[in-house]
């Protein structure tokens, strides 16, 4: 089979993978302080109630203490 070529209008589409862009990006914004001080107390807010759920889940997961007593029917003594 022949090989087609593309119509004019196309052609960019062929060439697309080739570009390069000369023209660079603008800088990145810095953060204010205000804005690293809101992440940070964010952060800290999400660290402190991780801890929290782990001090108060542990006790839940805590194996059962043994009784000081055992309730044993009359009838296993007979």
């Amino acid at each position: 089979m022949f090989r087609r070529r593309e119509a004019v209008p196309f052609a960019f589409v062929a060439e697309a993978d080739r570009f390069r862009s000369n023209v660079a990006p603008p800088p990145r914004e810095r953060a204010t302080v205000s804005q690293l001080a809101a992440r940070s107390l964010v952060g800290l807010a999400v660290v402190a109630g991780l801890a929290g759920s782990l001090l108060l889940g542990l006790p839940a997961l805590a194996p059962k203490q043994a009784p000081s007593h055992s309730q044993q029917s009359e009838a296993a003594h007979r």
